[in-house]
């Protein structure tokens, strides 16, 4: 390895900002080489539009990967949740490390937890997952809610809360620690309330698939215990043919008996965005001690959850 600068290539939000900086240190360890941030504006960073319908997968990451084939970067960072679920060939994730919190969080007025809002409250969520599982929830413990579908950086999101318009927005606990404000949250979500995005607190570091000795440094971040449940968790998801703004929620954890982990647990579910009809289902077996017996794993679920109906909750199925 030469001591040159290494490019990593993110988004120019603050959060992609953040994260890209805390992989550029590690990485900046690992390599004993400098590494400098380059700035990448995305379709889904200037498009308006609701993420479900400018098409949700890839919207944040086809810039990134266009600047990578080009050699106008060395590697870029993902949120993992952003990232299609189909891998292209001339590219590699090189590195999935140690995953943030992946529950969702509240922020609402008055210091309010979720279960306190009162009826007719006002949520913005831009996500169909979240709305679904959130309008289930409310439903069933008969609280009057109503979900509002919002866009926006984190700063927007709160702003809504901040000024009156909304009483809660929900986000990803990831993505406030991340940028050191996690210290606004309300509430967190229970994942038995609602369940996460796949993938959602992890980060991929991507990089060409030619570069054997930048692949190799990169490898020393990635954390195989994360890798093999967010494998498991798209898995699934591509399985059902959702894209990523589909109301699919899905989280694979460890269960440790100690500090020896014995199992892996697979749950997700799927729903109307109105919350009325969910399939919810999960699965609990050996940790998979491959990529191919994780991916195994989410296929095994999405076929069962398909066999009770999921494709038809899903609207649009990713083509």
């Amino acid at each position: 390895m030469t001591d040159k600068t290494l490019r990593l290539g993110t988004r120019r939000s603050r959060l992609a900002m953040a994260q890209s900086g805390q992989v550029a240190e590690a990485v900046s360890r690992v390599t004993g080489r400098p590494v400098e941030l380059v700035e990448i504006t995305t379709y889904g960073d200037t498009s308006r539009e609701q993420l479900a319908q400018i098409g949700g997968t890839g919207v944040f990451v086809t810039a990134l990967r266009d600047a990578l084939l080009k050699g106008e970067v060395d590697f870029a960072v993902h949120s993992l949740k952003d990232l299609p679920t189909t891998q292209p060939d001339d590219l590699v994730v090189a590195a999935v490390p140690v995953r943030e919190d992946p529950r969702d969080v509240i922020v609402a007025r008055d210091a309010l937890k979720f279960t306190d809002l009162p009826s007719g409250a006002r949520i913005g969520t831009g996500s169909p997952r979240r709305m679904a599982q959130l309008n289930a929830y409310a439903r069933s413990h008969g609280l009057g809610i109503a979900t509002v579908p919002i866009r926006g950086n984190v700063d927007t999101r709160i702003g809504f809360v901040r000024s009156g318009e909304l009483d809660a927005v929900v986000l990803a606990a990831a993505g406030l620690n991340r940028i050191g404000r996690g210290d606004e949250v309300t509430d967190f979500l229970s994942v038995d309330t609602v369940l996460p995005a796949p993938g959602q607190g992890a980060l991929a570091i991507e990089c060409t698939a030619g570069n054997a000795d930048l692949i190799a440094a990169l490898a020393e971040l990635d954390d195989p215990f994360t890798r093999i449940a967010v494998t498991a968790e798209r898995s699934l998801l591509a399985a059902l043919e959702a894209g990523c703004s589909a109301p699919v929620g899905a989280l694979a954890d460890l269960l440790a008996d100690g500090q020896i982990v014995k199992e892996m647990r697979l749950r997700a579910v799927v729903g109307t965005t109105d919350g009325t009809r969910m399939v919810q289902l999960s699965t609990t077996g050996p940790v998979p001690e491959t990529h191919d017996g994780a991916m195994a794993l989410g296929r095994e679920l999405a076929a069962e959850m398909l066999a009770q109906g999921a494709a038809g909750l899903m609207g649009e199925r990713a083509h």
